[in-house]
C-alpha cells in the first residue's frame, strides 16, 4: 500500500486513473463492488451433508493403532462440511467431530475460550468426563458440557473405548478472534469426586422422563431444551418422535447440527435425503428448510446458535426474495 497524495486525487483526469490511484492507496470503491456487500437474503455458504457413525468409529478404531494421546491433544475427526476450500466448520459457527478415548487412557485436561459439549456415543462404566475438579459420569445418550473456560480432560477407566461427538464454537471463536488455550498444570486434573448430578449433564434418562411427560406439538412429536440455554452460544434441543410422525422447520439463520440419540428417522434437507441411525451426524446449515420422518420412535438432539441469533437480533424466517 502506497502513500498517494491528495493532489494526486485532484489530479485525476478520468475513472481509470482514480481507480488506479485507490488501489495503490488500498481503498476499494464502494460504487462498483467486486461482490455485493447486501443481499436479499443470506447466502448459503455450507450444504447439506451426513456423516455416519458405524463409519466413523471403524476409523477411530484404526487411528487408535496408530495415534496415541502424547501424539493428539485429542484423538478426533473433523466433521468438515464438503463444500470447495473448507477444511473445518460443520456449519457457519460450529463444528462437530468423533472421538474415541481407548480403555486405561486419559485425554489432558485443558481449557479454551470456546463453548464445547458431547453427544455420548458408547461408553461403558467408569468412562468420565473431568470438568473443573469433578468427575462426570459418560453414559450412552448423555449430553455434557464444557462451557468456556472451564477445565475438562477425559478418563477412560473402563476395559471398553469411550466414543462421543463433539460439538463446539470454534468457528465463531476463531471469526470473531479471541480464542485462548491453555493446558492443565497436571496432566490430567486430579480428582476423586464423582458428580452424576453435575449441571454440565444431561442424562438421557431424564430426558427420556421429560420428554413423556411433555405434550405433543404436533401428533407424534414433542420437543424439549437442555438448560436455559445450555451454553452462551449453543442451544440443545431434543425431539422425540412417535414411528410415522414428523416434524419440519422453515428455513431460517439458524445454523443445525443433528445426532441420532436412538433410533432412525429420514432427514430430507433443502431437498436432500439422508436415512440416519443412532450417532449418525447430519448438517443443516442456515438457509435450509428441514424435514425429519421417523422410521421408528426416535430421539434428536439439535444443536444450534440459536442464543447467538437471539442476542444479536438476526434470529429471524428466510423467505424467498421478492
Amino acid at each position: 500500500m502506497a502513500h498517494v497524495s491528495p493532489e494526486a486525487f485532484g489530479n485525476a483526469g478520468n475513472m481509470d486513473e482514480l481507480l488506479a490511484l485507490l488501489g495503490r492507496a488500498g481503498i476499494e470503491n464502494g460504487w462498483a463492488k467486486r461482490e455485493p456487500s447486501m443481499y436479499a437474503k443470506p447466502k448459503k455458504p455450507f450444504i447439506p451433508a451426513q456423516w455416519e457413525w458405524a463409519q466413523a468409529r471403524a476409523a477411530l478404531d484404526a487411528a487408535g493403532r496408530f495415534v496415541n494421546t502424547e501424539l493428539a491433544e485429542r484423538r478426533n475427526l473433523i466433521l468438515n462440511n464438503p463444500v470447495p476450500g473448507n477444511f473445518y466448520p460443520t456449519v457457519t459457527t460450529l463444528v462437530s467431530a468423533y472421538q474415541m478415548v481407548k480403555a486405561g487412557e486419559v485425554a489432558r485436561s485443558h481449557r479454551h475460550t470456546a463453548n464445547a459439549l458431547r453427544f455420548v456415543a458408547q461408553a461403558e462404566p467408569g468412562m468420565f468426563t473431568l470438568v473443573d475438579g469433578k468427575k462426570i459420569p459418560m453414559e450412552p445418550s448423555d449430553v455434557l458440557l464444557t462451557p468456556n473456560w472451564a477445565w475438562h480432560g477425559h478418563a477412560n477407566e473402563s476395559k471398553a473405548s469411550g466414543y462421543w461427538i463433539d460439538f463446539l464454537d470454534v468457528p465463531l471463536t476463531h471469526l470473531l478472534g479471541p480464542m485462548f488455550f491453555e493446558h492443565h498444570e497436571e496432566m490430567v486434573e486430579h480428582t476423586d469426586i464423582v458428580a452424576p448430578d453435575s449441571p454440565a449433564r444431561f442424562a438421557f434418562t431424564e430426558t427420556v422422563r421429560r420428554l413423556a411427560e411433555a405434550s405433543d406439538i404436533t401428533p407424534g412429536h414433542r420437543e424439549i431444551t437442555l438448560g436455559d440455554p445450555a451454553l452462551t452460544t449453543i442451544a440443545l434441543n431434543v425431539v422425540r418422535l412417535e414411528k410415522g410422525a414428523s416434524f419440519s422447520m422453515e428455513p431460517s439463520t439458524l445454523s443445525c447440527i443433528y445426532t441420532v440419540m436412538q433410533g432412525k428417522a429420514r432427514a430430507t434437507i433443502d431437498g436432500v435425503t439422508f436415512d440416519a441411525s443412532r450417532a449418525d451426524v447430519i448438517a443443516a446449515p442456515s438457509s435450509t428448510s428441514q424435514l425429519w420422518q421417523a422410521q421408528e420412535e426416535c430421539y434428536l438432539l439439535r444443536v444450534s446458535d440459536e442464543p447467538l441469533m437471539r442476542f444479536l437480533g438476526w434470529l429471524r424466517p428466510i423467505e424467498a426474495a421478492r
